[in-house]
């Protein structure tokens, strides 16, 4: 049996943890990145890479805007298979009720310094003519951007392997303080270790609030030009926060490669992993709606993944009671590519000591009494 010791084992390359693997190893700590799997894969792979600040709290902003900045500084230096786009958002309201949340949403973004503009009817027609007429408004936020997850993924954990990082192709089967036993038969010994493995985290931690939320993404052949910015309803908002079992919302994102990238769907209590025809479905006619035009294209893959979602709509980064050296890097639901280097900051700062422009509490597993009190 082999062994090997680190300062820093990060367990998940998916984005969130090859972003902690990253963050660490340029913090100057010995970093073992341990995945079974793909890199990329699980939850990354069935998110549609939209870098956005969103807004449903003041905590969620903070991290949303960070991490947003973080993404904008490293752009210069991602490689082409990231795709890294500065494509903007155009989020679409149908009626005056609809309207009264853009011009909220765009008193809260430049009160804070976003770019962001108000656009009445024909403004949104000029800004994608593919979407229906009749729309009421919408709200631009140019500086947003979109990002190939799976790619990017790569290039973080790269990014940590350059800096001396480990990376251990194998699951961790057993713990207790500083040891990993994993099941290729070796061992690690680290001084801290980072659970960043989604809804796969309550395998060891039971207590965390987390649940899994199956989510459907359609992907189209190649049609360049189709749509300029990433699209969503103001209803997506409604449709990520709610504890519904089933909802859907229209969501769209040109790719680089002349794609487009449908979503969204959202369902708890679903444990298969199969794609769901009648999903699918209501998730195609909502895009229908909004978009008539796409009835003309050629769909060429549809996929499902699970994400891990907290009843606050925030994730859980920190340290987790009852188990000394170890820290979460979990629950970011549908937000994980977006916020994945900000929860890396984070969790940099609660290993080092190093500080943070971000409030630690906010993010604390412990905010909820069945962590805190295990």
């Amino acid at each position: 049996m082999s062994a090997a010791t680190c300062d820093v084992a990060v367990l998940g390359a998916g984005i969130v943890g090859a972003a902690c693997a990253r963050a660490l190893a340029m913090a100057g700590l010995r970093v073992a990145i341990v995945e079974r799997a793909t890199i990329g894969g699980g939850a990354t792979a069935a998110g549609m890479g939209h870098v956005v600040v969103m807004d449903d709290s003041d905590a969620q902003f903070a991290l949303t805007r960070r991490s947003q900045q973080l993404w904008d500084e490293l752009s210069s230096q991602l490689r082409a298979s990231v795709e890294y786009v500065q494509a903007g958002t155009l989020w679409i309201a149908v009626d005056d009720e609809e309207l009264d949340t853009v011009r909220a949403k765009h008193a809260y973004y430049t009160s804070r310094g976003i770019v962001a503009e108000m656009l009445n009817a024909d403004g949104v027609a000029r800004a994608e003519p593919n979407l229906r007429p009749g729309l009421a408004g919408g709200l631009r936020v140019p500086g947003e951007s979109v990002i190939y997850p799976p790619c990017a993924s790569l290039w973080l954990v790269n990014q940590a392997i350059e800096r001396n990082a480990t990376l251990h192709r194998a699951e961790a089967k057993r713990f207790d303080r500083t040891t990993i036993e994993l099941s290729d038969g070796s061992t690690l010994t680290a001084g801290a270790i980072v659970h960043a493995t989604g809804i796969g985290a309550t395998r060891f931690m039971p207590s965390l609030p987390i649940r899994p939320r199956k989510g459907h993404l359609v992907i189209t052949d190649r049609y360049p030009g189709f749509a300029r910015h990433q699209i969503v309803e103001l209803g997506y908002i409604k449709s990520a926060n709610g504890a519904e079992n089933e909802s859907v919302a229209f969501n769209l994102q040109p790719r680089k490669t002349g794609q487009m990238l449908l979503g969204s769907s959202r369902q708890y209590d679903v444990t298969d992993g199969a794609v769901q025809p009648h999903m699918v479905e209501r998730m195609v006619a909502r895009a229908f709606e909004y978009m008539p035009a796409l009835a003309r294209v050629s769909v060429i893959r549809t996929w499902t993944g699970f994400r891990a979602a907290t009843p606050d709509s925030l994730p859980l980064i920190g340290p987790m009671p009852g188990w000394p050296g170890h820290f979460v890097a979990t629950g970011h639901e549908g937000l994980g590519i977006t916020t994945s280097l900000g929860t890396a900051e984070l969790v940099v700062t609660h290993v080092t000591g190093q500080r943070s422009s971000l409030d630690l509490n906010a993010y604390l597993p412990t905010r909820f009494a069945e962590v805190a009190h295990g």
